[in-house]
């Protein structure tokens, strides 16, 4: 029986034209993050696995590919009592947990406010489906060393000059404050020591709807009191409220008594984005139960939302305690990831436009190092070459010449070897 052929599950191949596409939103991804000052680095795909597994990484961790030691031998492999006991190394799930360790290990190097773009796959062992994959590209841009809401204006920024640059229209980023999560649920009666807990049910409000949380914080068998008064502020008339991301819109959506100092940080970074943006309209909105599912974060959290999707196409939020983890003393981080895969399927950049792409066809007499001068001379001539042997079916050819993007061909023979003589002819829509 023949072996199968296809990629491991949960992961892809991807035919020239796919691979072209995805370069090509890369490019622009890349082109705008830079535009708005971001420098790119890049860190290995493995890290140490106590550092993956060192509870920065939330619930991903549980997802980590671990490699195995090298020399296990049976008696070590019997007497492991936890499969991690047999890796000292493990794939990357994320970007953000290698980029800590990347600046605890560079800071003297980088400037004392740094800017990072990473661009790069991750591996998370998935249970495959739809938008879901156990190795994807991640697009992160990332602010270390600056405390202030600056970074995070910033950072939405940037994302939304992106987002626009790719022509994706419609969406719309949601921002919160983990700190007014915390607080709006102390003033309805959950005790600290619960919070995270209970924002784990929270975090299912799209999904489950308001009944559905309150449903399963009751299963889940959570002090009645503070449940009660959750409900019925979930369950409250909406506020009327002016439709700029103001302090007043804020305040009218939260419970009363909520932290003021952090309305007006948040108000503050949604007036600044507005103003930046301009004639180019309004981006973002007020979430007051936006969680965001990962621990690590201390501050001010984002996720995009599309109409069109039930899933976001990225998100990220202050992680100011992370970092410390690695050198003993905190620096203030923040940090926005857009979700490439599902992005790219939204992203319509149309064909690509290279009149440089040209193709020499050649009869079967002509020699090799003819056509290796003739395609270096047009290659210092800025050009794109290919060289393909001239086949029976012409015209099947030049199909396949067209649909991978190149745009003229010259039927090469052995009387006519100059680059001179060559006649360009267009291959046509």
């Amino acid at each position: 029986m023949a072996s199968t052929v296809n990629p491991p599950r949960g992961m892809r191949d991807f035919l020239p034209a796919e691979k072209a596409q995805r370069e090509r939103v890369l490019g622009v991804i890349r082109g705008s993050y830079r535009a708005h000052g971001f420098d790119e680095i890049e860190t290995p795909v493995m890290e140490d696995s106590s550092r993956l597994h060192a509870g920065l990484g939330g619930d991903n961790e549980k997802l980590a590919f671990a490699v195995m030691k090298r020399g296990l031998t049976p008696e070590k492999l019997q007497a492991a009592s936890d499969a991690l006991d047999l890796a000292d190394l493990g794939m990357r799930f994320d970007l953000t947990v290698p980029l800590a360790r990347f600046y605890a290990t560079h800071r003297a190097e980088l400037p004392k406010v740094f800017r990072s773009i990473q661009m790069a796959p991750v591996w998370r062992a998935e249970r495959p489906q739809k938008g879901r994959y156990r190795q994807f590209v991640q697009c992160d841009i990332d602010i270390m060393g600056e405390a202030g809401p600056s970074a995070e204006i910033e950072l939405i920024t940037a994302t939304a000059a992106t987002l626009d640059a790719l022509g994706v229209q419609g969406c719309t980023i949601r921002v919160n404050d983990r700190r007014l999560l915390t607080s709006s649920l102390s003033i309805l009666g959950f005790p600290a020591k619960e919070h995270e807990a209970v924002l784990i049910t929270v975090d299912k409000l799209d999904k489950l709807g308001a009944d559905g949380v309150i449903a399963e914080l009751r299963e889940r068998a959570f002090p009645d009191a503070p449940v009660a008064a959750l409900a019925e502020f979930l369950q409250r008339p909406a506020p009327e409220t002016t439709p700029e991301f103001s302090a007043d819109a804020i305040r009218a959506a939260l419970p009363a008594g909520v932290t003021e100092e952090v309305i007006l940080e948040l108000a503050a970074i949604g007036h600044a984005v507005e103003a930046g943006r301009g004639d180019s309209g309004s981006l973002i909105e007020f979430d007051p139960w936006l969680v965001r599912g990962m621990g690590y974060y201390t501050g001010a959290i984002f996720e995009i939302a599309h109409p069109s999707l039930g899933y976001s196409l990225g998100g990220g939020g202050r992680y100011d305690g992370m970092i410390g983890r690695f050198l003993g003393s905190d620096v203030p981080a923040v940090g926005f990831s857009l979700g490439f895969e599902r992005l790219v399927d939204l992203v319509d950049l149309g064909a690509a436009t290279d009149d440089d792409q040209v193709a020499l066809v050649y009869d079967a007499d002509v020699e090799a190092a003819t056509l290796v001068r003739l395609q270096a001379t047009l290659i210092k001539d800025g050009k794109r070459v290919r060289l393909e042997a001239r086949p029976k079916k012409l015209p099947q050819l030049l199909d396949q010449l067209r649909d991978a993007g190149f745009t003229s061909f010259a039927t090469v023979r052995a009387e006519n070897v100059s680059i001179d003589n060559l006649e360009f002819k267009p291959l046509g829509g």
